[in-house]
């Protein structure tokens, strides 16, 4: 089955890629095939003086910043709730997810929402932009959409 032939199958992908024990390395190339030229990945964290940052990189530049990270470390995502809205070609996926070190940990030590622009270019789709952020104590999951 493809990695991209629909939205599930490309967002499960994208967990996929990035996921695996310390020491393994990553299948870059699957990784590389979900992404459309010129994709960005945008990593938001918050400054020692609390300002929020974007950190922005091309799929070559997040490999970089995670290769020796996913060396050393194991490192687990999954989704546990999404949210869709598309339009003709274009999509916007809402995609919780938990971290683990390990796929059986009984909690996750990070949560978050990746938020997934997708462009169907009628015969797959395509990663555009992936634009993330971590919860933090004053930013907490929001339950509805863990609801569902």
């Amino acid at each position: 089955m493809s990695d991209t032939s629909n939205l599930g199958d490309i967002v499960r992908a994208l967990y996929e890629t990035i996921s695996g024990p310390a020491g393994q390395e990553r299948d870059w190339d699957r990784m590389r095939s979900l992404y459309f030229p010129g994709a960005r990945l945008i990593r938001t964290s918050m400054s020692l003086d609390g300002k929020p940052r974007a950190h922005v990189m091309d799929v070559e530049q997040y490999i970089q910043d995670t290769s020796d990270y996913f060396r050393q470390n194991s490192f687990y995502e999954a989704e546990v709730a999404r949210r869709v809205e598309s339009f003709g070609n274009i999509a916007h996926v809402f995609s919780a997810y938990e971290a683990r070190h390990k796929p059986d940990d009984a909690e996750p030590f990070k949560r978050g929402i990746n938020s997934i622009q997708l462009f169907n270019d009628g015969s797959r789709w395509w990663l555009l932009n992936v634009l993330w952020d971590n919860e933090r104590e004053d930013n907490p999951m929001p339950e509805q959409l863990l609801r569902g």
